[in-house]
């Protein structure tokens, strides 16, 4: 299974480091250091992603949305700071073209649409629109949190045993690929809140895959390691091993039938994918490599949009995925240990059981790591009986993962001096479990403290390992998450039924974008990359910062430990990250860990956390002459801060830097700190977008551009 939670062995690989920001700053805003070599003297716009080239770190500089042209060397994270929004991306060019979408004055979405189809085009191992995936949208206006279910689903012809023969065929080839939901999900989001143009929003994209993009060496690894799926594809082949030899690190790849598609998509709207040309050649090429989609499939397609499963956490309202994601439910019952609550199911049982302990201090120090292992084993025991909602009654088993007194139950169970097998904790729940992979992230901030959380996926490492030749897309191979009841599985526990295969219906899921609010403001965006990993990882990271108020970067940075419950193995981080720090679990903490009986083995990976933290004041009472162009007066605007390179100073910004015939209010605001986590992806990136109002003469109103900035009425209370 080439090309799942990957790791870059024999180099250093990027893990628990702030990237170098990503600053797309006008050049008021932004000033360079001393002149160096390889400075950015006289750029004014630029956008400086973290890589990492063998060895070697660097810092590679996008001037005006191009191609890498120039790198400079990073030894040191810090922090900036931005009065606009921020988009965080697993790549440069992504994060770029998301803030262009807000700088024209779009929503957030309008932002994620853009962003996902960039990551689609530059990081085709685990994204694309052949794929599919949830996000979590918030609107400032109207403090509404919607949930986007725009998961794959089992084609029509699929049933519980067509892969009884030939098991593989589950996880590899087109057979095993669902029936895609990206794009149908982006356009729902986007009819919703979109502000721009559709086709806008894919130009970018478009000229990405015809035009040819610069392979990064986090692409470049993957291709590597997929070497034997990609050449034995001829999609594959022809997009990644153009002449018969893999594509490396600093040479373009281009996807011109991509692009074909994605202009039609751009043009027609949605139907061009479901019931139109790109449909029509996805389905042949499809159904000529073997697999079972049809056009039908593609038109019955619908994304399912509901609520956002709400729970609250030491003062704080978690958003979330509800089922088929299994990963808020879990979060949610941990939470309960310490006197917090829900979060996304599986998640939030995880912080029930922490809730009972009726003590903040539960997770803390070496006995609250030992009771969160426990706790999360418990968890991964009970998430298998969850499902698609629309064809399994998961009520049950929702209801008691977000109850406290489950969590009392369980935390009863946990012995604070020992720990036990796994059928200690299966108890009626011996089910194998997902064995989910891959997947991107990206989390998006505007002006107006709109927000969006959004995982997006093919699965595993180039999906199916097969390309539509006619399309370019990368066929996902979502049939791999659900369980097939003649399965042998490695834990050798039988599938979960809640999760059998039937026509229509969504596989089981560990993807946890969240959204969190304090107060009905933003507080947090965050989300993770990862399959399994996913779940304790956004939960570690959640703890520290939101638990036991770590800074956001120490909350990141912290090493974490994962559990598989079968494997009866603790595995604890241990690596050299890209700025020569080694992160491992420390020494007492380990002794501890034996001490009551855990088998301890290191991992040189896991999961990526991508976590945004506003830090919130006091509301500011504004009243606005022009309600449609001003921001919410109940919305908190302030800086962004963000992680930043050596050799970038960011200057505050006052009200004489503007011509506007308003005032700027830029005392006690909310900061919003952006703290991107990555494993070994290079190009985990920040960006804030720039405010620039000058050369527009605004003097009584504010134009759809200038809106981006932090605006406040003059007539204030």
């Amino acid at each position: 299974m080439c090309c799942g939670v990957s790791r870059i062995s024999g180099t250093y690989s990027i893990r628990k480091f702030v990237p170098c920001p990503v600053l797309h700053l006008t050049s008021f805003f932004i000033r360079l250091a001393e002149p160096e070599r390889n400075s950015c003297s006289g750029v004014h716009t630029i956008t400086v992603g973290l890589l990492t080239f063998g060895a070697h770190f660097t810092c590679w500089v996008l001037r005006g949305g191009q191609n890498y042209s120039e790198r400079i060397g990073v030894d040191k994270a810090e922090i900036v700071e931005s009065e606009q929004g921020v988009v965080a991306a697993d790549d440069a060019r992504c994060s770029e073209i998301g803030v262009s979408m807000l700088r024209q004055g779009g929503h957030a979405v309008d932002a994620a649409v853009s962003t996902a189809l960039c990551v689609g085009v530059v990081n085709p191992v685990g994204s694309g629109i052949g794929g599919g995936a949830f996000m979590i949208v918030r609107s400032s206006s109207t403090s509404k949190t919607q949930a986007y279910d725009m998961r794959e689903t089992a084609p029509g012809a699929a049933s519980q045993n067509m892969y009884a023969s030939n098991m593989d065929n589950k996880y590899s080839g087109a057979l095993s690929m669902g029936v895609p939901g990206e794009i149908a999900g982006l356009h729902e989001a986007w009819l919703q809140h979109g502000r721009l143009n559709w086709r806008t929003l894919f130009q970018p994209a478009i000229k990405l895959a015809r035009d040819g993009f610069v392979v990064a060496p986090y692409l470049a690894s993957s291709i590597a390691k997929c070497a034997k799926k990609i050449m034995n594809d001829p999609g594959l082949q022809q997009v990644f091993a153009p002449n018969g030899r893999l594509l490396q690190a600093g040479e373009k790849c281009s996807n011109l039938e991509l692009a074909q598609s994605l202009e039609a998509v751009a043009e027609q709207g949605p139907q061009a994918f479901y019931n139109g040309t790109v449909g029509e050649k996805l389905v042949k090429d499809v159904r000529d490599a073997g697999g079972i989609l049809t056009m039908e499939d593609l038109k019955n397609y619908k994304v399912d949009i509901m609520d956002a499963l709400a729970a609250n956490a030491t003062g704080y309202t978690i958003y979330g995925m509800p089922p088929p994601s299994s990963g808020t439910p879990g979060m949610s019952m941990l939470l309960n240990y310490v006197d917090w609550s829900p979060l996304n199911y599986v998640a939030k049982q995880v912080l029930n059981i922490l809730n009972s302990y009726g003590s903040s201090k539960a997770a803390e120090g070496n006995l609250g790591l030992h009771r969160l292992i426990e706790a999360i084993k418990h968890m991964f025991a009970v998430r298998m009986n969850l499902g698609d909602p629309a064809f399994v009654n998961t009520s049950k088993y929702v209801s008691k993962m977000l109850s406290q007194s489950y969590a009392d139950k369980i935390r009863k169970m946990i012995v604070d001096n020992t720990t036990f097998p796994p059928e200690y904790y299966m108890n009626l729940d011996r089910w194998s479990q997902l064995r989910d992979h891959g997947t991107s992230h990206f989390c998006i901030v505007d002006a107006e403290r709109n927000a969006v959380s959004m995982t997006t996926t093919v699965n595993y490492g180039f999906g199916a390992g097969v390309l539509s030749p006619s399309t370019g897309i990368v066929l996902n191979n979502e049939m791999g998450d659900f369980s097939a009841p003649t399965e042998l599985t490695p834990d050798m526990l039988p599938p979960a039924p809640a999760n059998f295969i039937e026509p229509n219906k969504r596989p089981l899921s560990s993807m946890t974008p969240i959204i969190i609010t304090k107060d009905d403001q933003l507080a947090g965006v965050m989300g993770g990359s990862g399959g399994l990993f996913i779940i304790p990882a956004v939960l570690q990271v959640f703890l520290n910062h939101f638990v036991l108020r770590m800074e956001p970067l120490a909350a990141v940075e912290s090493p974490r430990v994962y559990h598989k419950l079968i494997p009866n193995t603790v595995l604890y981080e241990n690596w050299t990250v890209i700025d020569g720090k080694h992160i491992e679990l420390a020494g007492d903490r380990k002794a501890f860990l034996v001490e009551r009986g855990h088998q301890l083995q290191a991992q040189e990976g896991g999961a990526i956390v991508q976590l945004v933290v506003q830090t919130l004041r006091s509301p500011i009472d504004v009243d606005s002459e022009n309600s449609r162009d001003s921001v919410n007066a109940h919305i908190l605007h302030g800086t962004l801060t963000a992680n930043r390179a050596k050799g970038i100073t960011v200057q505050p910004l006052h009200t004489d830097n503007l011509s506007l015939g308003v005032e700027i209010y830029t005392a006690a605001l909310p900061a919003l700190t952006i703290v991107v986590q990555d494993t070994d992806r290079p190009l985990n990136i920040i960006s804030g977008y720039p405010f620039d109002c000058r050369a527009q003469n605004v003097t009584s109103s504010l134009s759809r551009q200038c809106k981006p900035f932090m605006i406040i009425s003059s007539r204030m209370k």
